[in-house]
């Protein structure tokens, strides 16, 4: 059994594409997993309470509780139109307040935690490795840190634990004074309480190495814990020079990209990139991903390759070139090597038309079909046929009688009003054929 924590969203805007790129990464990695063999126990947890969810809920007049959990739907529809395979477990962050203050309570037993006038600190220093993901060491930490604003803290880096309560906010009580965790504190509690010590994988966005997995690592080992055995982090998604995010504004929303464009395009465009390498998306990189995939799927209509059914796919279960396999394999437990294990499948492609095109359609089905269990791997469905609504069909089924009668023009004009609609169309067996 595998065991991953994957630090979810703080639940109170709308995601966006630089959140749609970690958990697609992090869904490719577990799915990798899942086709190689292994079982997973995939976490990750839902951010309830926060300064942004309480300061939303002031400003609209609504219970953080009320905000909390619109955002969190929405946080699901996105992941669900990504085809994100859903948590084994979801935590929320509200419902393990009481493991944070017992956690709380044992740091400043063992004197690695203090009390100022605001809440409950942790003392880096306390820490003798602190600075480990960030690759620093302390003395460096402190030299770049922000100007202290709290008088009481002893060290810049100190982070609080536990925020004191204020006058409207939400609380929970706690021997050293009502209050509520602070954000650091959430996911170490979440994690080892339910994957234990020493589990295997703690990943999330470079946004998130340092400080919040520095200090969630700090807080278990001051608390005498093992924590994750393996990190990593997915690279940003930029905009121009900058990363996107929502502190800086200048992010798109993946709602917005979902509604007018392929879900697999977006998760394609992250396969072509390297997890920990920069990304950024474009109306021109989502163009490129879209016309790969029309010709991923040109490939499934020509040789009538099956839709493999939802949910991951295992290897073993699939008749496909064991060769094929080993390669992309390989490529995949090279550091989770996606743009190299595209390229094996994109070798398959063209060996798959060429068949085709030499006339052994035999060859060229089982190379295809090939193409479609790998992809499957990576989470991207072919899609043979297109569903096609009621309107568009009656217009296809128009287009056939007046090719039928030989009323070219009428044809013409009906084939503009399908691409008009957004599909393409094509002559297959004297019919017209629909697809996106």
């Amino acid at each position: 059994m595998v065991s991953m924590y994957v630090c979810g969203p703080t639940v109170y805007d709308l995601p966006h594409l630089g959140h749609g790129r970690y958990v697609l990464v992090w869904d490719i990695a577990r799915r990798v997993l899942l086709a190689t063999g292994h079982d997973v126990r995939f976490v990750s947890n839902i951010t309830d309470i926060d300064d942004n969810i309480i300061n939303r809920a002031t400003e609209e007049g609504r219970s953080e509780a009320e905000v909390a959990a619109e955002f969190e739907e929405r946080w699901f529809e996105a992941l669900d139109a990504l085809s994100v395979l859903r948590p084994t477990e979801v935590p929320h962050a509200t419902a393990y307040v009481e493991e944070m203050v017992a956690l709380i309570g044992r740091l400043m037993d063992r004197g690695v935690a203090y009390r100022t006038s605001d809440g409950v600190y942790l003392d880096v220093s306390a820490v003798g490795d602190y600075g480990l993901l960030a690759g620093q060491p302390l003395d460096q930490l402190r030299a770049g840190a922000r100007i202290v604003t709290i008088d009481e803290k002893r060290s810049p880096l100190d982070f609080v634990l536990w925020k004191d309560a204020k006058d409207g906010e939400p609380s929970w009580d706690a021997p050293f004074g009502a209050g509520r965790p602070g954000w650091h504190t959430e996911c170490v509690v979440m994690s080892l309480n339910l994957l234990g010590e020493g589990f295997d994988l703690h990943t999330g966005g470079q946004d998130l190495k340092f400080p919040h997995h520095e200090n969630e690592r700090a807080q278990a080992v001051a608390d005498g814990k093992v924590f994750a055995n393996h990190w990593a982090h997915s690279g940003w998604v930029m905009v121009g020079a900058e990363k996107m995010s929502k502190s800086l504004k200048n992010f798109t929303s993946l709602t917005d990209l979902l509604a007018t464009h392929d879900a697999r395009a977006y998760r394609l465009l992250c396969v072509q990139s390297h997890y920990r390498a920069p990304l950024e998306v474009t109306a021109e990189t989502i163009a490129a991903a879209e016309a790969a995939l029309l010709r991923l799927d040109n490939l499934a209509r020509r040789l009538d390759v099956p839709e493999l059914p939802a949910g991951p796919v295992v290897l073993a279960s699939h008749g496909v070139d064991p060769d094929a396999v080993s390669a992309f394999v390989t490529a995949l437990e090279d550091d989770l090597d996606t743009p190299r294990a595209f390229a094996q499948v994109a070798t398959l492609v063209s060996a798959a038309n060429t068949a085709a095109d030499d006339g052994d359609l035999q060859g060229a089905q089982a190379l295809a079909w090939t193409v479609a269990v790998l992809l499957g791997v990576l989470g991207i469905r072919l899609r043979a046929t297109t569903d096609v609504d009621e309107d568009a069909a009656a217009l296809a089924a128009s287009r056939d009688a007046a090719r039928a009668a030989k009323d070219w023009s009428e044809a013409d004009r009906l084939r503009g009003a399908l691409e008009a609609l957004g599909y393409i169309v094509e002559d297959r067996g004297g019919a017209t054929t629909l697809h996106r």
